[in-house]
């Protein structure tokens, strides 16, 4: 009996606010409301005042959501990775391939944003950057340029 009395005590410890589980998850209380309205973080308990109560497991998802967006997935792949990692029957052939597509995503961005620093430096190289008004980054911008 004993027990039960100190449960709602337990889990009034537990219970965070907004900033104090945006501050432990290392996103801001902002994010933590739209990850909410993405149906990233399951529907969060209110407090009797109608303040959001969060959990330790809530932070635990806030900070998967954050890792996620370190590495530069996007929402929908994070939702389908929050999906996958709450499933423990997921095969992890279904987060591999999501994790192999983004990482293919991002050597094709990589390519591309090498090849647009090259053409700049080439740029660059053949403007004299003085007082004269011909400049070949300008006349390449504006597709004028000679081959």
């Amino acid at each position: 009996m004993a027990a039960a009395a100190n449960a709602p005590v337990a889990d009034a410890l537990e219970a965070l606010t907004i900033g104090e589980a945006a501050k432990r998850s290392g996103v801001s209380a902002k994010m933590v409301r739209h990850y909410e309205s993405l149906g990233l973080l399951p529907s969060v308990a209110r407090r009797a005042n109608g303040y959001r109560q969060y959990s330790a497991r809530d932070v635990h998802t806030l900070q998967f959501i954050k890792r996620s967006r370190d590495l530069g997935f996007s929402m929908a792949e994070i939702a389908e990775l929050v999906s996958l990692w709450r499933n423990r029957r997921r095969t992890s052939e279904s987060v591999k391939r999501i994790a192999q597509a983004h990482a293919d995503e991002l050597a094709r961005r990589i390519d591309a944003m090498l090849a647009m620093q090259k053409t700049l430096s080439q740029l660059i190289h053949c403007c004299h950057g003085d007082h004269r008004p011909d400049c070949p980054i300008l006349e390449d911008l504006a597709g004028q340029a000679s081959p």
